[in-house]
């Protein structure tokens, strides 16, 4: 595997654009699912690779990637993944452990919780991959995870696949012991962070965390 971040840039009608020109860094790789290589063109950032059916690229963005050297790898419009599942299984492929998903939240509702989902996929279970959008960033808790941010910001945590137990928390205001969360119940939603970090464990499930960050 390789220490590089991959940042995925999805086609996302919410995406605080503003709030991602400090993301980069230097030695990220750039994958651009579909649409999502406009945000990209707009930061002025050129994507490594481009992947999906192009329905939301017009053929003038697109001759100006390949003017530009941009890999473009084209699927038929009849497919079972969605551009961002096929962008990620290109990260997997190329061995990124650190992968951002960008744009991704906000927009068609359908969309955006097939996003959230696809956190659960089985081959990411051993890499960090969240989904960012500049003040909002959502991430899978499969055991343990250390929340940085600062008092007062929102952290809500939800089941995502059945019950998640042996929940243990600290730094949140409402805490939790060795609890468990039901994914028809909302009892994780809306807690809140008392200092500058807080920490989430669990024994058994996985756990959902939606981090509202302070701009």
């Amino acid at each position: 595997m390789t220490s590089q971040r991959a940042l995925i840039f999805v086609s996302g009608a919410s995406c605080n654009e503003e709030a991602l020109r400090h993301f980069r860094q230097p030695e990220d790789f750039i994958i651009a699912a579909d649409g999502g290589a406009q945000h990209c063109l707009r930061l002025g950032w050129r994507p490594h690779v481009v992947i999906g059916d192009f329905d939301s690229l017009s053929a003038e963005i697109l001759n100006h990637l390949e003017r530009e050297g941009v890999l473009l790898l084209r699927y038929p419009p009849e497919k079972d993944e969605t551009d961002l599942e096929l962008a990620l299984q290109y990260a997997v492929q190329r061995g990124f452990e650190v992968i951002r998903i960008l744009c991704g939240l906000g927009g068609r509702v359908d969309q955006t919780l097939a996003n959230l989902f696809l956190l659960g996929l089985p081959m990411l279970s051993d890499r960090d991959v969240r989904l960012e959008d500049g003040e909002v960033e959502a991430f899978l808790i499969r055991s343990e995870a250390v929340l940085e941010g600062a008092p007062g910001e929102t952290v809500s945590l939800i089941p995502l696949s059945g019950a998640a137990q042996g929940i243990w928390t600290e730094g949140l205001r409402y805490s939790l012991h060795g609890e468990t969360l039901y994914p028809e119940h909302s009892r994780g939603v809306s807690n809140e962070m008392i200092s500058a970090r807080a920490r989430v464990r669990l024994s058994h499930g996985m756990l959902l965390c939606i981090h509202f960050h302070s701009v």
